[in-house]
């Protein structure tokens, strides 16, 4: 005679697998002066189209901003860029890239609030145009890290020049990126996140 199953067997193989949890969402800002790099970067490295909210430049615009270096450029963000990545299962970041110009600069502290960190692009080539963006972040006190967007491969300048000229401190990382590479992108980024973690856990009490 069959004994009576167990009243656990098949237990485990009745219990369906704990879907995994979604992905942290992180939200980082790419930040600089006109016509750095901040849409191509958010560009090269979103999974999704980006939203971009650009402008055609008009005559009176190309009267305000300089165009020497850009001469190609035909749209500015009046607003902001947005882009997805996934990091990993556990990780995905939201991007928001600020309008490059002056006189827009009364939008940034809506598109800043909330984000953990930022990335401020550099273009030696117009060192002037990258005062603000720093200056921002140094007086929010929101970590970020600069990034010298790497024109034709090369830049005007070596980084001590550019720490020197921007007055940017030692703790705060600089570095050279291509806006156009998406694995350049994302290391910039990863180099952002470190420095919002080591600012958390500094913020942690003993």
């Amino acid at each position: 005679m069959d004994s009576a199953p167990s009243p656990t067997h098949g237990a485990h193989s009745a219990t369906a697998a704990e879907p995994a949890p979604p992905p942290l969402p992180v939200k980082l800002v790419i930040a600089g002066g006109f016509g750095v790099g901040k849409t191509t970067a958010v560009g090269a490295i979103s999974e999704i189209r980006p939203l971009t909210t650009e402008a055609a430049i008009t005559e009176v615009a190309a009267g305000v901003d300089d165009l020497t270096h850009t001469p190609g450029k035909t749209t500015t963000t009046v607003a902001m860029d947005f882009g997805v990545i996934t990091i990993d299962p556990t990780l995905k970041l939201y991007l928001f890239g600020t309008p490059g110009q002056d006189r827009f600069g009364f939008m940034w502290d809506d598109v800043v609030e909330g984000a953990l960190g930022g990335l401020v692009i550099v273009d030696t080539r117009r060192l002037d145009d990258c005062y603000a963006a720093v200056d921002y972040f140094e007086h929010k006190d929101i970590p970020f890290a600069v990034a010298v967007n790497a024109f034709d491969g090369e830049v005007q300048h070596e980084l001590d020049e550019v720490r020197w000229a921007l007055d940017v401190s030692e703790h705060i990382p600089l570095t050279v990126f291509d806006a156009r590479d998406t694995g350049s992108v994302r290391d910039a980024l990863l180099v952002v996140l470190d420095v919002a973690v080591a600012r958390a856990k500094s913020a942690e009490p003993a």
